[in-house]
């Protein structure tokens, strides 16, 4: 096209436009889609459906879902609607909610099936006489939306003005077929904007035609009707020379006549801005080049405009600067048409006053001669007009049938290539997702673990030894020991009994604190039960509520917390075993913490602790200290020297793992000896094998964990 970057631009908007495309669908059958039902996938058919499905679009139809069409004979088939949605599209264009989809009917092939939902023909093409296929029904107006949107235009390389036109489909055919014919749709239209000056004229020419044609015959069959009357063919010499000048005279004055009916009739359509029916006065024989000139401006420019309405409004800036030229111009040929109308008038009048003049000698003839003279003169004149018409419109229609249009197609469409599915890039992905996930959504549950979650874990990071397990209590009641003698948490503080007798070496006169690095891990729960375990076995045990800022034992028990440690080691009591209490089972006493003091701390370090120890070990056999949590109160450390060993209790998914490195570092520092851990709060629900919770004892055999 010879045209600029603007105007190339414009061509490949009017190429995507919707206009077009419906242009395009009009010629297709694209309105039924054809599948062919697959395991994965349906198979888009084209050209090779085996039943064709005519529609008829002033009935109603249900669009926008699949139907399955199935047939065991040659005579009639079964629709089905498979889809849980469906669109209703109404005649006048509108659509509307499809409910109450029918259930499964059958049809005849080849007779219009019609319902209040839709109104079809189906004919079976196929020689099989079983069959399934699935279609779906498509208004024009989606159609064309769809294809228009799709449709990629651009240039074949930069500055270029050949453009290669793609688009996606689900069937190579159809898309072949879509391309073909868009691009000569292309064509057509460009043609007919170019022939619609031409189509113009010829339309007003035929409508002058048709009146002369029956003049012509009415005075052709009177001029020889009167020659049989009246016995004369040919004019006197006289009459021969006053026929020519009158008959030349007044074909003059019919032309100028038929001009100015031109000019009148052209104003008209000026007037009323009706642009399409232009007639260039160069098609019916004006040779006017000014006239010419700006007609065929004007008819130039109203084609620019309609080209650009094609995608743009009447308020865009471009359509407003082309109306303005559009406007500037049906004035300045209404001002030259009312120029050359009042010459045509003055000649008119002219050739009049000539006729009449002649008239004189016209009147010297006989009747007879005069008479016939005047019917020739109006066959002639009639003739004349008739033959002049004529002429204009072959060379109209001459040069419409030579018209070209400017682009052409250079190559037409072939099918492409699959975009998708490309299944080595699909299993590529897919293998690469299968591994790469996985690890990714490890190593990010890695990150943000921030519990510890298994023995393993804090086996290989703690650098103390890890005494026993302890499975999770899922009662409401603390005294495991004492209540559920034959469960499996039991069977964990008596390992944790048992491998204490190998650390200590010894089984009488020990004394063991129990602690965390902070509250809720289990320290008391562990303290409680360690001290129960070892009261079953006869030996004689206290346990020692060290917690005054947040006593618990007490309320196991259920002993009253009035007195206590912070009792007597306030000065409040002097004797210690007023402040002891009986558990109510055997071998077992309980010191609890008592009131809460002001100064728990100095309490600790007082000198009547020391002594309250020493005491006690001469009166117990197993000493167990419930103490503060390590990590959120300082006395704790101190009491490491009134003890034979030191309990740190964890817990399963509650313990965070800093705790580990805060327990590596404080013994580093503090060069703690004698410590030692316990894994509290183990559920076994969620433990995996291999992990050696039990150590062997397989906590399985317990009644609780059946």
């Amino acid at each position: 096209m010879d045209v600029g970057s603007m105007g190339l631009q414009n061509e490949i908007i009017i190429l995507k436009s919707k206009p077009i495309a419906l242009n395009t669908l009009r010629k297709l059958d694209f309105d039924v889609e054809y599948y062919k039902e697959g395991t994965f996938t349906n198979q888009r058919l084209y050209k090779n459906s085996p039943i064709l499905i005519q529609v008829d679009w002033t009935s109603a139809q249900i669009i926008n879902g699949m139907i399955s069409l199935e047939w065991t004979d040659d005579k009639s088939f079964n629709i089905d609607f498979v889809d849980k949605q469906y669109t209703k599209f109404l005649p006048d264009g509108s659509y509307v909610e499809f409910v109450n989809i029918p259930s499964k009917t059958s049809y005849a092939f080849g007779e219009w099936v019609e319902t209040d939902q839709f109104r079809i023909k189906v004919t079976k093409l196929d020689v099989e006489k079983e069959g399934k296929i699935l279609y779906k029904i498509k208004d024009v107006t989606s159609l064309t939306s769809y294809y228009a949107n799709n449709l990629d235009v651009e240039a074949v390389e930069r500055g270029a003005s050949i453009m290669n036109l793609s688009i996606t489909t689900s069937n190579a055919l159809m898309g072949e077929a879509y391309l073909n014919t868009l691009m000569q749709t292309y064509l057509d239209l460009e043609l007919q904007d170019k022939n619609e000056v031409y189509s113009n004229t010829i339309k007003f020419i035929d409508g002058q035609v048709s009146g002369v044609a029956d003049t012509l015959r009415f005075f052709e069959k009177e001029l020889e009707n009167y020659r049989s009357e009246n016995k004369i063919y040919n004019l006197s010499t006289e009459g021969a020379a006053v026929f020519d000048q009158m008959s030349e005279l007044e074909t003059q004055l019919n032309n100028e006549e038929f001009k100015r009916k031109y000019y009148q009739s052209l104003k008209d359509y000026l007037l009323r801005e009706n642009y399409k029916e232009l007639v260039v006065p160069s098609g019916i024989g004006i040779d006017d080049p000014i006239l010419n000139g700006l007609i065929e401006n004007l008819l130039s420019l109203q084609v620019d405009k309609s080209r650009l309405l094609a995608t743009q409004t009447e308020i865009s800036p471009a359509v407003k600067e082309i109306n303005r030229k559009i406007e500037d111009s049906n004035r300045s040929i209404r001002e030259i048409l009312n120029n050359v109308d009042q010459n045509s008038l003055m000649l008119i009048e002219d050739l009049r006053s000539r006729i009449n003049q002649m008239d004189v000698s016209f009147r010297s003839l006989p009747e007879t001669e005069q008479n016939l003279i005047r019917i020739e003169r109006q066959f002639t004149l009639s003739e004349n007009l008739y033959t002049y018409l004529q002429e204009k419109r072959a060379e109209a229609a001459i040069t419409k049938a030579s018209n070209t249009v400017n682009n052409k197609i250079i190559e037409p469409a072939t099918g492409g290539f699959k975009i998708t599915p490309k299944p080595l890039q699909n299993y590529t992905v897919a293998f690469l997702i299968g591994i790469l996930f996985p690890l990714i959504l490890i190593f990010l549950k890695e990150i943000f673990r921030t519990k510890i979650e298994d023995l393993k874990f804090l086996e290989k990071r703690l650098r103390i030894p890890i005494l026993s397990t302890i499975l999770l209590n899922r009662s409401d009641n603390n005294l495991v020991v004492l209540n559920q003698g034959k469960s499996g948490i039991s069977e964990g503080f008596r390992s944790l009994r048992a491998n204490l007798k190998y650390v200590l070496q010894r089984d009488e006169k020990i004394t063991i604190m129990v602690t965390s690095t902070i509250s809720g891990e289990g320290k008391t729960f562990c303290a409680v039960n360690l001290a129960s375990v070892y009261s079953l076995t006869g030996k004689k045990t206290v346990l020692l509520g060290c917690d005054m800022r947040k006593p618990k034992i007490f309320g196991d028990f259920k002993i009253e917390n009035k007195k206590g440690l912070s009792t007597f080691l306030s000065g409040e009591s002097n004797d210690w075993k007023e402040v002891i209490s009986p558990s109510g089972y055997e071998n077992l006493d309980i010191l609890v913490a008592g009131p809460t003091p002001p100064n728990p701390a100095e309490l600790l370090l007082s000198v009547r602790f020391t002594a309250l120890v020493e005491e006690l070990k001469k009166e117990y056999d197993v000493i167990i200290m419930d103490t503060p949590p390590v990590g959120l109160v300082s006395e704790t450390l101190d009491l490491l020297n009134h003890v034979d060993l030191t309990l740190f209790v964890f817990r399963q998914n509650y313990s965070q793992r800093t705790f580990i490195d805060s327990l590596n570092t404080l013994k580093g520092t503090k060069n703690l000896k004698s410590i030692y851990a316990v894994f509290n709060g183990v559920d076994m629900t969620k433990v995996n094998s291999g992990y050696g919770y039990s150590y062997g004892y397989g906590y399985g055999y317990y009644e609780d964990y059946k």
